[in-house]
């Protein structure tokens, strides 16, 4: 499902065109994006700008985030929602579902999860305390609200996510948060995520595609790159182009890499 079908942009007031992101070649360079795949990749190098545009998007769609800060009180985004202000975005089909979520955003989120989780059961020991001598119904009905939290978060994400691997924990959190019929920007989800895991997380994207919704992702895995059927924009030399698979630096240099490491490693 293509929901969001394209954004372009409206022309920069002068005021703004001296500082950041509007002097990332990238930004000054684009034009306009068409997705043209239910899974549409950014790949490109370091201070490519592909993260630029994808911040960017995600404050022009207002959409929500994994994490404690939303995208239009994030500190770190306010530069970015100034660029986001230029963009205007083409629907098929306006969504509201579908989240934002960086790889930094997803560590923070563990850790918030851990720390509410430990907060709640103190807050149980607590009641225990303070309800000595007093009935059971009314401690168990002064613990209720926190036990029922408890639960809820049990229920979505099994155990604590603190306690898996990374790569668990974040297949866990994006299929527990996952909704059909979203756009979901995700911006390199690789790094959390072991070869193995990344493997998982394209059957993942395949099946959520088949619910009617739309990924865009910037990366640097050749593995994830692998989708079928994904577009892949290349962000290079302060533009954009459409390019194959195997056109890619990124792909190509890990497979002469692979074939022969020591042709590598004798330079260093």
């Amino acid at each position: 499902m293509l929901h969001l079908q394209s954004l372009t942009l409206r022309p920069f007031l002068e005021s703004d065109t001296g500082d950041f992101p509007f002097t990332v070649p990238i930004v000054k360079s684009l034009q306009e994006i068409k997705f043209t795949s239910p899974v549409t990749f950014f790949v490109g190098e370091n201070g490519s700008g592909k993260s630029t545009v994808m911040e960017a998007l995600a404050c022009a769609v207002e959409s929500i985030t994994v994490g404690s800060e939303s995208v239009k009180t994030d500190k770190t985004l306010a530069p970015i929602r100034k660029l986001a202000k230029y963009f205007k975005l083409t629907w098929s089909k306006r969504t509201r579902k579908g989240f934002f979520l960086r790889a930094e955003d997803f560590f923070g989120y563990a850790r918030s999860m851990r720390e509410t989780r430990e907060e709640l059961e103190q807050e149980i020991v607590n009641v225990d305390r303070d309800y000595q001598g007093r009935s059971k119904y009314a401690a168990d009905l002064a613990k209720s609200a926190y036990s029922g939290q408890l639960s809820a978060m049990k229920n979505r994400y099994g155990k604590d996510l603190d306690n898996y691997s990374h790569g668990e924990a974040f297949l866990t959190l994006f299929q527990a948060r996952f909704v059909p019929g979203g756009l979901y920007l995700l911006d390199e989800p690789e790094a959390a995520l072991s070869p193995t895991r990344q493997l998982t997380f394209i059957s993942a994207l395949k099946q959520m595609i088949e619910q009617e919704s739309q990924f865009i992702i910037a990366t640097h895995s050749p593995i994830i790159l692998a989708f079928p059927d994904a577009q892949i924009l290349q962000f290079k030399d302060g533009e954009i182009k459409e390019v194959k698979y195997n056109e890619l630096e990124h792909v190509n240099l890990t497979r002469d890499f692979l074939s022969n490491p020591e042709n590598f490693l004798r330079h260093l």
